[in-house]
């Protein structure tokens, strides 16, 4: 089986309950607490990629800092991408990696399918 690694908050519930699939299915994942381990633009980057996706799909905007940082009016995708990377809380989680594929795990009943292919 392919490394798995998930982009986990310990504080989130959604993240916990993916973490809980994960052990159901048998998969010894690498953790990665994002908020500490602050991934930079580069692997922001390529997790955008595996995802398919455009950075804002990427964020919780409904977080105060979004709103702070004014992120809603923000058109360039660098600048998006970079705020990530310097506010980590700003990334949804969690994320799931397997290989050179990726998911956004919600609603957390796409993870087991997501390991199993």
């Amino acid at each position: 089986m392919q490394e798995v690694k998930i982009w986990h908050n310990p504080k989130c519930s959604k993240s916990r309950e993916a973490m809980e699939i994960l052990q159901e299915n048998k998969c010894e994942a690498k953790i990665i607490k994002y908020l500490e381990e602050k991934p930079d633009v580069k692997k922001i980057k390529a997790i955008l990629k595996m995802l398919d996706i455009a950075p804002r799909e990427l964020m919780r905007t409904k977080e105060d800092i979004y709103k702070e940082l004014n992120l809603q009016n923000e058109l360039d995708d660098d600048a998006l991408i970079r705020a990530m990377a310097k506010h980590p809380k700003l990334i949804e989680r969690p994320i799931i990696i397997k290989g050179d594929r990726a998911i956004i795990g919600r609603p957390v009943e796409k993870i087991a399918e997501f390991l199993k292919s």
